[in-house]
């Protein structure tokens, strides 16, 4: 059977989103380890991620996660949820700063003040917590049978900032607009939780688990 391993660093939903993941990939095995040696069997990964980006990167070299992530990229799909969507750009703002995984180029930054970047005129809630919808760049396979505009339950106080437009597959508005979903060969990453998005999110879930990796 083809596998989908779901990296454990000891940061993330762990339960929840395996156990959506496994609802959608029908005869697929789906593992929750910290071990290489399991992972690097995996057809599919999955990175999540809670909490803030300097810890999460602390964790994943103690447990010398981050070369294997980055090795893994060049051979399977990823799907990056939340907080593993935002350490794989090149680096965060969060809590100082740090360097995280660089496979997308880009940074993560704080949402800006309202004056700035020609916000409203309200203060934008930080952290950014609920549903919202992502507006799709353009179509792509990973998207079948997700509406244009669908609905999905984010939580989050930092926004990714991609280099290049391309990178961007869905965009979404919270005083500003910011890249929601980003895409490259074998890379797919999402600022939202597809598993509390309910039917959009699960469809979201299917289509990685079938997903050739292809850009």
């Amino acid at each position: 059977m083809a596998s989908i391993g779901v990296i454990d660093y000891g940061m993330g939903n762990l339960h929840s989103l395996s156990k959506a993941i496994s609802r959608v990939s029908a005869e697929d095995r789906v593992e929750v380890t910290y071990d290489p040696d399991k992972l690097v069997r995996a057809e599919h990964l999955v990175l999540p991620g809670v909490g803030g980006a300097k810890h999460c990167m602390q964790e994943l070299q103690r447990l010398e996660l981050d070369a294997f992530v980055r090795e893994a990229a060049g051979r399977v799909p990823i799907l990056g949820v939340c907080l593993g969507m935002q350490i794989m750009l090149d680096h965060s703002d969060e809590n100082g700063g740090a360097d995280t995984l660089g496979l997308f180029q880009g940074t993560v930054e704080a949402f800006p003040e309202p004056e700035a970047e020609g916000s409203s005129s309200q203060r934008i809630k930080v952290p950014h917590m609920g549903w919202n919808q992502v507006r799709h760049t353009r179509t792509h396979p990973l998207l079948d049978g997700v509406s244009e505009d669908a609905w999905f339950y984010f939580v989050h106080s930092y926004r990714a900032r991609p280099v290049h437009d391309a990178d961007t597959l869905g965009m979404t508005r919270h005083g500003v607009d910011f890249a929601s979903m980003l895409i490259k060969p074998n890379l797919f990453a999402v600022q939202f939780h597809p598993e509390k998005s309910q039917g959009a999110g699960m469809t979201l879930l299917a289509n990685f688990v079938h997903w050739d990796g292809q850009a």
